[in-house]
Order: structure tokens, then C-alpha cells, then sequence
């Protein structure tokens, strides 16, 4: 799937959940691969705060991020607004210090960004595709967020609040494309113990009657529902099946449709679509940026490990140890490549099996024996010496010299048992018999070294 911005300016008008103050924000169109960021054109210098995990400092009854001095709170509806439109890069610029609640949901945001129209870009996105299951648990709150392999994006939340008023409620988005019909209208809410605390606080100064559901599981008096009505500006309250009168349930099951909405807006804060399933029992921001941290991390090391090869014992090679030896010079002890198992155009992969009877364990670190760092260079520089050499003909004729070692990183120690794969890619055509290269040794799923040479062929 493309990327996608939207095609022009949008703006949104309304007062913040918390702070109660009138705010302006406009969403405007990003490049290719920008993501979603935001800028307080209020403040000195129009900080930009990317919307990323990392930037998350608060998720007290909503999510903020900060950069520096800059913060933006209760980002989580506009998000999940622009991840279940499939937008992925825009500028928000906003003139103070939280997101306007308006309703309640992200409808209002869904309808703005649709009106501005969204445009499709020329740039795949990139997915964290979920591969295995990955769990997370609050053993204090029994909240449980999960993440299974899937085809696409699927999300299921489960909600139980031990209130007989909402019971136990469930939520289930299975195509994204039903964001906008199914859960984009659905409302925050809040209990009506809270309202005190919350108020307490400092919060829900721009709460009203307009854009929360307030639930009673607790009976209440009707001075006490007058009081109620006086502190949110309204002539008189009334209790209907548990829910104040001011506003009617979309949906029977609206409270678990918002939650479901909540988890999408905090997951966005990865920073990439998820190809997986998420099911999610009794989220909150606080376990929902938890978990958003946990996918980050495995997304973070899927990239690096984008491009990994595929090893298959069962899957007849290229070339075996003898027919390497037709190519390169190197001999027992020294020959270092066991297998070629693919090779194209560009690159070219090879295996070596290590173990105890490497003949260099014998005087490098005995005790504790590790492959020694340029043996893994010299393993790279054999595999990649395979490609280079088929681009000649009679290759036996030619050897492969180094000329130079760049960027050597080691990160994981080698050891017997190992089997380490090495991935060597061109960086450039071969010209005048010259090669440069990046190399990569994989063990499992660890970068265990990585280099870029460059050698030159030379007739023998």
C-alpha cells in the first residue's frame, strides 16, 4: 500500500478536554515518509514535536508528548482519526497545549481530513508486521494488550469496569475501512465518581454535557444531580438507565468503541501501521503506551534485520565447500565458507557452520572461544570474492585483494555451535575490476558483524 497526506490545509476549532482554553489546529499535507508531527505555532521558535513513544511524558486520562519545553496533550483522538483513514504523513499546527475535545471522538477529525481530501503518494509504507505473538500484562490492573501475526490490521478490546451499568463490553474493528462508520463517532466517557476527582486535579476544565458520556453506577440524589447540572451549565440533569440524559449511546457497546479508538490512537505513536491482530482486555493509555514501547522495539529490530536471508538446510545449495574451492585460492584452515546458498546480480549469501575444531580456537581465547572479529571479515570478503570473481571469465584464473575496511562493527560474540550467514551486496557496478561491497553476518535473528569493503580482482 502507498503512502498518503492529505491534499490540502484543514482547520479544526474547539476548546482542550483538560486546560478548558479555545484552540486552534491545522492539519496540513507532509512529504513522503514525514509521519504525522506537530508544531505549537504559539511558543518561540514553532517547536515541532514528532508524534512518537519516545516523546510520551504523561498519560494521565489522555497522552501527551513533549520535545524540549513544547508538550501537546490528548493526542490520541486526532491520531487514531488519521491511522483509521490510512494517513500517514501531515504537519499539525496548533496554538496551544492540547488537542480540542470537540465531541468527544474522533468524528469530527475523520470528517475534516475527508473534506480536505486524502492523496495518494509515491512511497510504499512500511509495516511492523507481526510475526509472533507478543504480550504484555499490568499483573496490578490485570490489563492485557497482545499482538498476533495477521494478514492486516485487526483490533478486539475488552472492557469490565465492574459497573452493573456497563457490564462486560467487547469491540472488534476487522477492516480498517470500517473506522469512520463503526467507531469513529464513538464517545469518551466517564463515571461519575471520577468527576470530583478529576476536577480535583485540574482536569475536564472543557468537559461538558456535549462531549462525554457520564455514567452513574452509584445511586445519586436529586440535589446532588442539581449540583451536577449547575457545575456544567445545564438548567437539570436526569438519569437514564444509568447514563445522564444529555446524550444518547451510539452504540450499546460505545464505551468498549472508544476504548478500541483510544488503543488505535496510541498504538499510531510507533510511528508505523501494524500488519497483525491487537486484542486488548481493560486498556488504558497508561498499558497502551507500555505496549506501543514493546512494538517499537520489535519494529526497530525488523528493520534492522530487513533483508535478512533465509537459511533452509533442506534446500539443495549453490555451491558446496569443493565447488568453492574452484573459485577461491583458500584452503584448510583458511577457506571460512562452507556453502553458497543464493546469489544474483547484486548480491550474494554464504553459511559457515562453526565449531570447537576451528583450528583458531586453539590459541584465541581457549578457555572461552570466540571467532575472532577479522576472520568474520575474511569469511565476508570470501563469500563476496564468489560474486565478484563470476564476473569474469575463467574465474579460476583471478584472485580478490582487499584494497580497504570500512565501518567494521561488531556486536555479538561468535562461539561453536554457531551458524553464521553472510549476506555481501554491491554498492556499485564493478568497474576497472574494482568491487565495493557491504557485508553482513547474521546469527539467528542477530547482526553479529558488518563491514564495507573493497578489494580488486586481479589476474593470478
Amino acid at each position: 500500500m502507498k503512502q498518503h497526506t492529505i491534499k490540502q490545509a484543514v482547520s479544526i476549532e474547539g476548546v482542550g478536554l483538560h486546560t478548558g482554553k479555545p484552540v486552534k489546529m491545522t492539519i496540513k499535507p507532509a512529504p513522503i515518509n514525514h509521519g504525522c508531527k506537530f508544531q505549537r505555532i504559539d511558543l518561540e521558535g514553532q517547536p515541532i514535536i514528532t508524534a512518537d513513544v519516545s516523546k510520551v511524558i504523561s498519560t494521565n486520562r489522555g497522552t501527551t508528548i513533549r520535545s524540549g519545553t513544547a508538550q501537546v496533550s490528548t493526542v490520541e483522538h486526532v491520531l487514531s482519526a488519521l491511522s483509521g483513514l490510512s494517513i500517514d504523513n501531515v504537519l499539525i499546527e496548533i496554538d496551544g497545549a492540547e488537542i480540542p475535545i470537540m465531541d468527544g471522538s474522533a468524528k469530527v477529525f475523520v470528517d475534516s481530513l475527508e473534506a480536505a481530501g486524502i492523496e495518494t503518494q509515491d512511497a510504499e509504507r512500511e509495516y511492523l508486521v507481526i510475526t509472533e505473538p507478543i504480550f504484555y500484562k499490568d499483573e496490578a490492573t490485570g490489563t492485557e494488550l497482545v499482538a498476533l501475526p495477521a494478514d492486516d490490521f485487526e483490533i478486539t478490546t475488552l472492557i469490565d469496569f465492574n459497573s452493573s451499568v456497563l457490564g462486560h463490553q467487547y469491540a472488534s474493528l476487522n477492516r480498517m475501512e470500517d473506522y469512520k462508520t463503526t467507531i469513529a463517532n464513538c464517545r469518551t466517557f466517564v463515571f461519575l465518581h471520577e468527576l470530583e476527582q478529576l476536577l480535583n486535579q485540574g482536569l475536564i476544565k472543557g468537559g461538558d454535557m456535549d462531549n462525554a458520556i457520564i455514567i452513574l453506577d452509584q445511586l445519586i440524589s436529586q440535589e446532588k444531580l442539581d449540583d451536577l447540572a449547575r457545575m456544567l451549565g445545564k438548567p437539570s440533569v436526569k438519569v437514564e438507565q444509568g447514563i445522564l440524559n444529555v446524550v444518547k449511546l451510539h452504540y450499546e457497546n460505545e464505551p468498549a468503541r472508544h476504548k478500541l479508538l483510544d488503543v488505535i490512537g496510541d498504538l499510531a505513536l510507533i510511528g508505523k501501521p501494524i500488519k497483525g491482530k491487537i486484542v486488548a482486555t481493560k486498556p488504558g493509555h497508561t498499558a497502551n503506551i507500555a505496549f506501543a514501547r514493546i512494538l517499537k522495539k520489535h519494529w526497530m529490530q525488523q528493520r534492522k534485520l530487513k533483508g535478512k536471508p533465509v537459511y533452509n538446510p533442506d534446500q539443495p545449495v549453490i555451491y558446496d565447500a569443493v565447488e568453492i574451492m574452484k573459485f577461491l585460492p583458500h584452503r584448510y584452515p583458511f577457506l571460512l565458507v562452507d556453502k553458497i546458498i543464493e546469489i544474483t546480480d547484486t548480491y550474494v549469501v554464504g553459511v559457515k557452520n562453526v565449531t570447537f575444531n576451528e583450528t583458531f580456537f586453539q590459541g584465541h581465547f581457549p578457555n572461552n572461544p570466540v571467532m575472532p572479529g577479522v576472520l568474520q571479515i575474511e569469511a565476508m570478503a570470501q563469500t563476496g570474492g564468489i560474486l565478484a570473481l563470476l564476473t569474469v571469465e575463467n574465474p579460476e584464473e583471478w584472485d580478490t585483494y582487499f584494497l580497504k575496511i570500512e565501518n567494521a562493527k561488531f556486536k555479538h560474540k561468535v562461539v561453536p555451535g554457531d551458524t553464521v550467514i553472510f549476506k555481501v551486496e554491491l554498492l556499485g557496478p564493478i568497474r576497472r575490476g574494482i568491487c565495493q561491497v557491504h557485508a553482513t553476518a547474521y546469527v539467528g535473528n542477530k547482526i553479529v558483524s558488518e563491514a564495507e569493503l573493497v578489494a580488486q580482482i586481479v589476474k593470478r
